[in-house]
């Protein structure tokens, strides 16, 4: 009887070894560009200064993540995962952002059009190692 357990003990070790080896993502990929002041007035909240979190972790959305204006006050978590100039992204930085407004109407252009989300300088600073127009990102609500 022990032999027969044997092999199920194994495969059940083997399982559980297996699945802590596999990273299941919930997030999202698309891009980012950045943008630099002036930021206000925004589409999501008109001149008030109080809608820019104190750690200036904001961003405008893209028109993918827009919703026609029900993106205003998310939270996003975003991570750079990559960029055409190697070394760019900062490994393992994950930062969370607010959305404030809408980046193609966004008071400053953005350093690269149509992306998925448009960082500020804060917030695109703080995933990047060097100054790029745009990178790849991994992104979640």
């Amino acid at each position: 009887m022990q032999t027969q357990q044997w092999p199920v003990f194994q495969l059940v070790s083997r399982l559980l070894i297996l699945s802590q080896l596999v990273y299941f993502s919930y997030a999202d990929v698309g891009t980012a560009a950045q943008y630099s002041p002036p930021y206000l007035p925004t589409a999501c909240y008109g001149d008030d200064q109080t809608q820019f979190p104190s750690s200036n972790l904001f961003a405008a959305a893209g028109d993918g993540i827009w919703d026609n204006g029900a993106s205003c006050g998310r939270q996003y978590l975003v991570r750079c995962i990559s960029a055409s100039q190697p070394g760019t992204c900062v490994e393992d930085q994950t930062i969370q952002v607010k959305i404030v407004d809408y980046a193609p109407t966004a008071q400053s252009p953005p350093s690269t059009q149509s992306t998925t989300i448009v960082l500020s300088e804060t917030a695109f600073g703080g995933i990047t190692n060097i100054a790029v127009n745009s990178i790849n990102i991994e992104f979640q609500q």
